[in-house]
């Protein structure tokens, strides 16, 4: 399971590419369950970082539109932060682990 603030990303990403996403695509793109997306969804609308509107659709269904709030972009760009220092330090982690067990490989050689 991924962790909270990703989903949460991988949410406000797919929000900002197509605000009139439904939620059975949205959970789709953000790779979450539809139960997850509509929960993490109603946390980021609650929170201030996403705004609802309705909007009339061509085959005459309402429909949303899922807007980002500023305090949403803020939200996104903080999350994209933490999201890069997590996976940086998993990278410097790993590339350290490549050099023990190529390391070891040189010294199974002699």
């Amino acid at each position: 399971m991924r962790f909270p603030e990703q989903q949460q990303l991988s949410v406000l990403q797919a929000l900002v590419d197509e605000p009139k996403i439904t939620q059975r695509e949205l959970a789709a793109k953000a790779n979450l369950s539809l139960g997850r997306t509509n929960y993490v969804l109603k946390a980021l609308i609650e929170k201030g970082c996403v705004k609802l509107e309705n909007f009339k659709r061509s085959d005459n269904k309402l429909g949303y539109l899922y807007i980002l709030t500023p305090k949403g972009a803020e939200k996104k760009v903080s999350l994209t932060r933490s999201f890069l220092a997590r996976k940086y330090a998993e990278f410097d982690a790993l590339q350290a682990e490549i050099k023990v067990l190529e390391a070891e490989l040189e010294g199974g050689r002699d």
